[in-house]
Order: C-alpha cells, then sequence, then structure tokens
C-alpha cells in the first residue's frame, strides 16, 4: 500500500471509531452547549498552535451560527515563518508559560451561561491546563477535545499536577494515537501523517450539527452564516448581514 492510501485509511479507522464510540459524549456535550447558547450564552473554543484550525472550524465557517466563538490568541499560533519573527520557538514557549491564560481570560467579562471548549491532542501544556483551571473557577463548564490515548500516558506538565482531562466535565476523544501522526515510513526515525486535525474537525462539525439541532428542537431557530460565494445571490448577501448583526448582539455582555 502506498504512504498515501495507509494514511487514508488509518485515517479512515479514526473517524469510524468517532462514530462507534463518542456519540454518547457528542450528545453530552451539545446538552451543555445549545441551552447556553438558547439562554444568550457563548460557548468559547480555546487552543494553541494547529488546535487553532479547530476554533476556527467552528466559527467563522460557513454553516456556523452566533454563540460559538473562536478565542484566538495569535502569539500562540501564528508560526508560519518557523524561525526568525512568527516563528515557532515562542509560541512554543509561552504554551509553557504559567499565568498567560489567566491574562487572555481577564479581558473579558463572562456571563452565568458561558462555556468552554478546550482542543489539545495531548491535554497537558500549561497554558491549556491553566485556562481550565481559569475556566472552572469562574463556575463555566469545560468540554475538552483531546486523544484519551495521548493524555492518560502523559505527565503532568503544569505545577498543579492536573491535566486537561482530569478538568473537563465532558471528554470528546479525537482517537489519535500519542504523537498524532498515524504514518511509519522505513528510514524515518519519527511518523508522518498526523491526524488530529481530520478528526478533530470532524469531532467539531458533528457537535455544531448537533447543537443546531438540539436548539431548533428548544423553538431556538439559530441564524446561519451563508455561504458567501453564492456571487449576486441577494438572499444570501441578506443573511449574510442577519448573521453579522446577530454575532455582534451575541457578544455584548463581555464588555459590560
Amino acid at each position: 500500500m502506498s504512504a498515501a492510501l495507509t494514511y487514508f485509511e488509518r485515517t479512515r479507522e479514526l473517524v469510524d471509531r468517532i462514530r462507534d464510540t463518542q456519540m454518547p459524549q457528542l450528545e453530552k456535550a451539545a446538552a451543555i452547549c445549545a441551552p447556553r447558547i438558547a439562554n444568550g450564552g457563548l460557548v468559547f473554543l480555546f487552543g494553541a498552535g494547529h488546535s487553532r484550525m479547530m476554533c476556527e472550524e467552528m466559527a467563522p465557517r460557513q454553516g456556523c451560527f452566533p454563540g460559538f466563538v473562536a478565542l484566538v490568541e495569535m502569539a500562540l499560533s501564528t508560526h508560519f515563518s518557523i524561525v526568525g519573527a512568527n516563528g515557532l520557538r515562542a509560541p512554543l514557549y509561552l504554551e509553557k508559560y504559567e499565568g498567560y491564560a489567566e491574562e487572555i481570560l481577564k479581558g473579558f467579562k463572562f456571563g452565568s451561561h458561558d462555556a468552554f471548549i478546550i482542543i489539545s491532542t495531548s491535554g497537558i501544556r500549561p497554558v491549556l491546563v491553566e485556562m481550565a483551571l481559569g475556566v472552572k473557577r469562574r463556575g463555566m463548564p469545560v468540554i475538552a477535545i483531546l486523544s484519551r490515548q495521548h493524555a492518560e500516558q502523559s505527565k503532568p506538565a503544569h505545577s498543579s499536577g492536573k491535566k486537561l482531562i482530569d478538568l473537563a466535565d465532558v471528554v470528546l476523544d479525537n482517537q489519535c494515537p500519542p504523537g498524532d501522526c498515524v504514518v511509519e515510513l522505513q528510514g524515518l526515525e519519527w511518523k508522518t501523517g498526523p491526524a488530529s486535525t481530520v478528526t478533530g474537525a470532524m469531532i467539531i462539525n458533528m457537535l455544531r450539527c448537533e447543537v443546531a439541532a438540539s436548539l431548533l428542537a428548544m423553538g431556538h431557530k439559530p441564524v446561519l452564516l451563508p455561504s458567501h460565494q453564492f456571487v449576486e445571490n441577494s438572499s444570501a448577501e441578506e443573511q449574510l448581514e442577519r448573521f453579522y448583526e446577530a454575532y455582534r448582539k451575541s457578544l455584548a455582555h463581555l464588555y459590560e
């Protein structure tokens, strides 16, 4: 089998495992998110490094709706230059710096119906653990998206001795192996083919759909972001404006 097909097959196996094992947890997560959104709350998504991609997969994205907020800290996730300015060294250092997450949280006035989704395949980096601790101190629930296998076999890196998996009210397992990569090639010491972006995006979109269905069942119709690729489609343009306004209003309590 080619390396490309090996990646495809092994990643598809992980996606199948999500279907077979994570529905109860997805339903629990939706049961946290939907009532809070219906009552004017917000569900924040936070992740460092490439986990930021899962935050933005939820919002803003075609088919998304107000209630979910991508809390993206650029200093932790803008590292495309690898070396030099905007390189990889600084974000990797900040992930280990205790006190940083609390400063992020101080920038908002959270409401009684707010909640958090924290994404990290390992779930051990201090900034993620500190974020979960700060969220819990403020009385908000934490949904974690992580690799249970990786998290359970890893030593804590935060001074509290805690890991993200220890603090979450609901854990959604992205099914990835320790180290994330799924393809081993002869001649390479380390595996290639990271899978957490694929499985994480699957979980995010499954959760989005489940929350949308739950909101409708509660009589709360979410205002969806339409595709803006329908050029000169007045209906899509009007819906886009409705989405912007609904999203703006949803953020009001954060800055009161």
